[in-house]
């Protein structure tokens, strides 16, 4: 593997919402357990989450160079254009690399194998100073990056067990956070039996240590192991058991507490080590258990969110000590204490995640800047506000092109402002022909302006028209 020193003398305190100059090589690989993503709707368009990367090339000394299994829609190309100061300028800097693959994944994988699109890389690289920037990081990514002698724009593989289940714990110990109780790194089913009669409560929750979007959750009774509650469709306890021997496990205590919050930071630390929390989210969950991301709301709401600001820093400057580097999310509990509200450290996800888009995209669209000491993006001096969501499906919407849509949401005034810096910024558009399916940010200046610039946008797109903004 190439060394990083270099890399982060020479970029410091990059980042990759606001490069300056430079060759950004996209690789939104879902280089994760593909047992668990076959049960995502559209996963393939997934890798089209990174899209909103392509407003960077508002700088004339950026380039994207973006990889895909399946060339991207012209249409969606000519959208993020459209935010743009010089759509024509942007893309000539801009290369598209498709392995024209439905089936490669993941897809760094297959890039591996196919040496013409290698070649298409460095061909388009050619000299530039560049670096790899990859959903996830896995010996794949590694690999890519040192055939290309690229630098990598995230955390090295040997760092990885932080971002797992067990690793977060552990991390959250040294921090000095709070957790609910429980075991990590449980493999054996003695050590699994010996940790759920150990906790307090009828139930316990277990998480398999590379499970992502809490699909590796079950909750469990402890008097009935019929009655589990699994968060991914098709597992039995005989599946998961075998995943928790060959994988390994965390098993908390079910936290009863009611009303309970899923507040969420997005981190980063950049090449010269340099670590900050660059937002604050409250999750939107679904699902059997409901802990199955669906969407965001930022910032997280004020009655906790400088309890996740503060332990999410401690975190990331643990993580910065230890040679992190790159883009991570951590997820909490939020729930009243005596003395106020209390955050309870949940998981580190070492990886871009679900946040990452929607804050890229509010933050390139409306040229905001986070304040830390207000927990909030401000662009000319007003705050913005936005909900997300990667799941708006509706059978309407199966059939039609992406252009399509984007005129229809655009002619119902419905799409993004410039002058107002509010409005939607669409993604997974890729998904829409063949699944109905889509994900949206809506940006307003209030919270209540978000949110019903949301409902509006989803009744109408799920075949209702909207009442006017």
């Amino acid at each position: 593997m190439i060394t990083n020193i270099p890399f982060g003398e020479k970029h410091a305190q990059l980042s990759i919402f606001e490069p300056s100059e430079g060759t950004l090589v996209v690789v939104p690989s879902l280089s994760l357990p593909q047992d668990e993503l076959r049960r995502i709707t559209g996963v393939r368009c997934y890798e089209e989450r990174l899209l909103f990367l392509l407003l960077t090339l508002r700088e004339p000394g950026v380039k994207v160079v973006y990889l895909s299994s399946m060339p991207v829609d012209p249409d969606i190309v000519d959208y993020y254009f459209g935010f743009l100061p010089d759509p024509d300028g942007a893309a000539k800097r801009l290369h598209l690399i498709s392995l024209d693959d439905p089936c490669s994944q993941p897809l760094t994988r297959t890039l591996l194998d196919r040496p013409d699109a290698l070649g298409k890389i460095s061909e388009a690289i050619d000299g530039d100073d560049a670096w790899v920037v990859p959903f996830v990081l896995s010996e794949l990514e590694e690999e890519l990056a040192s055939l290309l002698n690229v630098p990598l724009y995230g955390p090295a593989t040997s760092l990885a067990y932080y971002g797992s289940k067990s690793g977060a714990r552990e991390i959250g110990q040294e921090a000095g956070v709070p957790m609910a109780r429980g075991f990590r790194d449980v493999h054996l089913l003695t050590e699994l039996e010996e940790a759920i009669e150990e906790l307090p409560g009828e139930q316990v929750i277990i998480k398999l240590n590379d499970g992502y979007s809490g699909l590796g959750n079950a909750l469990v009774r402890k008097t009935d192991r019929a009655g589990t509650s699994f968060s991914a469709e098709g597992e039995t306890w005989e599946s998961f058991s075998a995943k928790i021997m060959d994988r390994g496990a965390v098993v908390e205590e079910f936290i009863e507490h009611r009303p309970l919050y899923y507040p969420s930071a997005l981190a980063r630390i950049t090449p010269g080590g340099h670590a900050d929390v660059v937002a604050t989210h409250d999750q939107v969950l679904g699902g059997a258990n409901n802990d199955v991301y669906q969407g965001c709301t930022f910032p997280a709401a004020p009655e906790y969110r400088a309890e996740v600001q503060d332990s999410a820093t401690r975190i990331a400057n643990l993580l910065a000590d230890r040679g992190v580097v790159g883009l991570f999310g951590m997820d909490f509990f939020a729930l009243k204490a005596d003395a106020g509200y209390a955050a309870l450290l949940c998981e580190i996800n070492l990886r871009i995640g679900g946040t990452t888009h929607p804050f890229g995209a509010a933050l390139l669209t409306t040229g905001g800047t986070y304040d830390p000491g207000l927990g909030l993006l401000v662009a000319n001096g007003q705050p913005k506000y936005y909900t997300a969501t990667d799941n708006c499906a509706a059978y309407c919407l199966k059939g039609r092109s992406p252009g399509e849509v984007v005129r229809m949401v655009e002619s119902l005034g419905l799409g993004f402002d410039a002058a107002s810096r509010t409005g939607n910024v669409l993604h997974l558009l890729g998904a829409i022909p063949e699944y109905g399916k889509l994900g949206f940010t809506s940006i307003g200046n209030s919270r209540e302006e978000a949110d019903e610039l949301h409902r509006l946008t989803r009744r109408a797109l799920c075949g209702a028209e909207p009442a006017p903004r």
